[in-house]
């Protein structure tokens, strides 16, 4: 049996995957039908730096297997995607053939740079679950947070890359700003933080046009 953590990540990739269901990008909700939209953002300070996105997916739900708390749902494009609800979807029996299951996925990386660092290479971890309480709606959200101090141990300023040896591994990270490696030197240190969270949320079916006389 995979653990938690395992599924949670096979969630997350299921919900990345759904972002293939459009084909153009349309406020969601907003007009009762499926669609992706998204943003991205990118900010650099000396020294510092960050880059986020947010995707919100929305899919109506075409059918439900209430004994292995799966969803299949239908995308604007007409495919469909199989989603499980854990046990961390409450109000599960409220979900409806037609409803609207609205994804948020938001995750960001944050650099910074310590110069002539000596602290002890470190990776940390932390994780929060939140869930929709008795008689609301079902949803079910779920964030996480690493955060990693690594040693520069090699700097390429032909190919804007460092070498950064963590507590676990080995990586090579490209930098896309050329006045950002200027200031890394072997010997610093980098503290990267990586931010992930979901939010699954499930709406009523939208109402039918009523007929004009």
């Amino acid at each position: 049996m995979p653990d938690s953590a395992t599924k949670r990540e096979q969630i997350v990739q299921k919900m990345m995957i759904a972002a293939a269901f459009a084909v153009a990008c349309s406020p969601a909700l907003a007009q009762q039908k499926p669609g992706v939209t998204g943003d991205s953002a990118v900010v650099t300070a000396p020294g510092k730096g960050a880059a986020a996105r947010v995707v919100s997916i929305t899919a109506s739900v075409d059918a439900i297997d209430a004994a292995s708390r799966t969803l299949t749902l239908k995308g604007p494009g007409g495919k469909t995607l199989d989603l499980p609800a854990g046990p961390s979807v409450k109000n599960f029996d409220q979900i409806k053939v037609g409803d609207l299951v609205l994804v948020r996925y938001f995750e960001s990386l944050a650099l910074e740079l310590k110069k002539g660092g000596s602290g002890i290479r470190e990776r940390s971890e932390r994780e929060n679950t939140e869930t929709a309480k008795p008689g609301e709606r079902p949803a079910a959200g779920t964030a996480r947070q690493i955060t990693v101090i690594a040693d520069v141990v090699a700097v390429n300023a032909k190919t804007q890359t460092l070498t950064l040896r963590g507590p676990k591994r080995t990586v090579d990270l490209r930098l896309r700003d050329p006045n950002q490696i200027k200031l890394v030197k072997v010997g610093d240190q980098v503290e990267a933080t990586y931010t992930e969270a979901a939010v699954i949320s499930v709406e009523p079916a939208p109402k039918p046009a009523s007929k004009k006389q």
